[in-house]
């Protein structure tokens, strides 16, 4: 497929239940014409307004109403104003000519927006970074935005999930939580939920104590509370032994059955390796019986965890067909051996495992209710992976100009709308996101199609993508092609309403 890619048509369809929506996207003809205008907004000005920027002359693009054409933006304040194939006026002109003009991309699994790793997503087109794998420490909501106040901003947006996992030491579970404490566990939930967590995050594969009743009782708080449910699912594992990535497939749709809660599979080319076909088939069974349920991937084929983590134990081996040379230690060239496994293993190092087949990504990549999700923020360490900087722009790249994987739109709607509306149930300062529409927050990243790639690597993980030209958050240029502006911190706290 050329740099340009296909012009479709994007057509979006939930699959029912409770909580943030899900989404398919398929791609019909013909192309629209009329710019696309949020729901609810207000009229737009007229073409001779002096706007705060204009974006010209680029391809702009909204998954979210299939519109794609040559056009005018025009930005006053946070907002887009106008799109128009009519000249505009602004204060300032971003010229985008021969690029796309896109809505801002969300990063709909990710952790805490650290001050070092916030500018490499803001390089990869991000402009809204959830922890929706959940926040990695025992506090509540509030601490969690507190802590990103004033000079510390970020110039990102960020939220994320209550964590399971992590929050349990909180409430004084140290192994199987009991009946009391399960009850314990959801009313915490409940209450970080309304002081502005926007989901539940669950890793029993990393946390093995965690039950099904545990799974399955702040599954329903978090249905009741209309928030979905992200998980890791428990086992990662192909061979059908009764703790195999289908079984823990099951485990998880039976939760959904059970407690309706909106559920989201994480980074499913790293759990279902192997089976993928299966996996994805069991997924689609159950949207078509009304679960809703979606999932997400990062474009790569090799995952990435530490190595004190519960995924390293027993006989990892023939659980993930790989060995001790099939890991690399990130942020080097190394490749490890059993006695640098040991090592690395004591210091809980993170490592990279080459075990994704390329099959099993490009089926996650082309299922219609999947999204992007990173999966990772970088550190300061530069013991990452290099999805935490280069993710968005390895699928629109390698994935959508290279290999002809999907479309060009298809990919924008798994960066973009589909995250939004996975999570917008009761978040609805999400309805104004992932859209480039009139009305909209103007979170918009303009690329170059011809270009655009990922430039990170397992060795050097902190790489700015190419091909990234502009990246404008709430009306402000927070990136343009010298590079991110370390001054401009527009990110808000995405937060849910009080139930």
């Amino acid at each position: 497929m050329g740099g340009a890619a296909l012009v479709g048509t994007a057509v979006l369809g939930s699959a029912g239940c409770s909580g943030g929506s899900s989404s398919s996207v398929k791609v019909t003809e013909p192309e629209r014409v009329d710019p696309p205008v949020l729901e609810g907004a207000e009229a737009p000005p007229p073409t001779e307004t002096v706007f705060d920027l204009v974006i010209s002359g680029g391809r702009v693009m909204d998954p979210a109403s299939g519109y794609d054409a040559v056009a005018n933006v025009g930005i006053l304040g946070e907002r887009v104003a106008l799109i128009s194939t009519d000249a505009l006026t602004g204060k300032a002109t971003v010229d985008a000519t021969g690029k796309v003009v896109a809505p801002g991309f969300i990063d709909v699994l990710s952790y805490e927006p650290n001050p070092y790793g916030v500018w490499y997503k803001l390089g990869d087109g991000v402009t809204t970074n959830l922890g929706m794998h959940g926040i990695k420490t025992p506090v509540d909501a509030s601490q969690f935005f507190a802590g990103y106040d004033g000079t510390d901003t970020p110039p990102l947006h960020f939220g994320g999930a209550f964590s399971d996992q992590w929050y349990r030491d909180s409430a004084g579970v140290k192994g199987t939580a009991s009946a009391s404490q399960i009850a314990k566990l959801a009313d915490d939930l409940d209450a970080q939920l309304d002081e502005g967590f926007i989901g539940l995050a669950v890793d029993p594969e990393y946390a093995p104590s965690i039950t099904y009743d545990e799974y399955a009782g702040l599954a329903t708080a978090a249905q009741r509370a209309g928030m979905p449910l992200f998980t890791h699912i428990r086992y990662s594992a192909p061979e059908p032994t009764g703790k195999s990535s289908l079984d823990a497939i099951d485990e998880v749709l039976k939760v959904a059955r059970e407690t309706g809660v909106s559920l989201h599979v994480d980074h499913i080319p790293s759990m279902a390796t192997h089976v993928m076909p299966e996996a994805i088939s069991r997924i689609e069974a159950a949207r078509a019986e009304g679960l809703d349920v979606t999932g997400c991937f990062y474009p790569y084929t090799f995952w990435g965890t530490y190595l004190g983590s519960a995924r390293f134990s027993g006989d990892w081996q023939s659980r993930f067909r790989i060995s001790y040379g099939d890991l690399q230690l990130a942020g080097s060239s190394e490749r490890l051996t059993e006695a640098s496994f040991r090592k690395y293993q004591a210091q809980n190092k993170l490592v990279v495992a080459y075990a994704i087949p390329q099959d099993d990504v490009d089926a996650a990549v082309r299922a219609p209710w999947t999204m992007v999700g990173s999966d990772a923020i970088p550190e300061s360490s530069n013991n990452n992976h290099p999805r935490g900087a280069g993710c968005f722009s390895r699928l629109l790249g390698p994935y959508v100009r290279d290999m002809g994987t999907l479309s060009l739109m298809d990919a924008l709607a798994k960066c973009t709308i589909l995250p939004a509306r996975r999570v917008e149930g009761r978040v609805p300062m999400m309805a104004r996101k992932g859209r480039l529409q009139m009305g909209a927050d103007a979170d918009i990243t303009v690329f170059d199609p011809a270009t655009v790639a990922d430039t990170s690597t397992v060795e050097k993980p902190a790489q700015m993508s190419a091909g990234i030209d502009h990246v404008i958050v709430m009306g402000k240029v927070a990136k343009d092609a010298a590079g991110v502006k370390k001054d401009v911190r527009a990110g808000r706290p995405i937060t849910g309403e009080p139930a």
